[in-house]
């Protein structure tokens, strides 16, 4: 995406997001803090904070999964990183169709993630696009990636992986989904 779409996009996102906020439509529920989840590249991480934005169900659910390293980040710096992640909420809960997200730690490899509820796959491919940019800045160069998978919602979680490979390429598949994050 270019910078001037991108720039534009995350505009319109902090707008609504401010409305969203001012309407009482963003929560940050705590059932879901401290779920383990686990992927098909033999990793694992655990879930920090869930954001949920107050709407319909959607007619065309979509999952979205965005894994990244951030650049210079270790030790004490991942706590700090997931303290002032809160932040960020104002560059996602605006976009549309955006339902959910559990922000993940960091992996045994030092990959974040964050799945994502959509309403429609074309508004997922839209909001990655638009990420993308952003985490540019701050993570280590070739380790941002997103799936978009149309079809499913989180309730349909784990996805069955086949065997593990040795180039991750099962990441975004989750393999073990506790019920209770459903």
């Amino acid at each position: 995406m270019p910078v001037a779409a991108t720039v534009v996009a995350l505009t319109r996102c902090a707008v609504t997001t401010a409305a969203l906020l001012a309407r009482h439509r963003i929560h940050c529920p705590s059932d879901t803090v401290g779920l383990w989840l686990s992927f098909g590249d033999q990793t694992s991480a655990y879930v920090y904070r869930e954001t949920v934005i107050d709407r319909i169900p959607s007619p065309e659910p979509c999952l979205l999964l965005v894994r990244f390293e951030l650049r210079g980040v270790h030790g004490r710096g991942h706590a700090w990183f997931r303290r002032e992640s809160i932040l960020n909420t104002v560059l996602l809960a605006g976009f549309p169709g955006l339902i959910t997200k559990l922000w993940l730690a960091h992996d045994q490899r030092g990959a974040y993630r964050g799945l994502y509820e959509w309403d429609g796959a074309a508004s997922a491919e839209a909001y990655a696009r638009a990420l993308w940019r952003v985490l540019a800045v701050v993570s280590v160069p070739g380790s941002i990636d997103y799936r978009v998978l149309p079809g499913l919602r989180r309730r349909d979680l784990p996805v069955a992986a086949s065997a593990p490979s040795a180039d991750c390429a099962e990441w975004w598949q989750v393999t073990e989904f506790p019920r209770a994050a459903a």
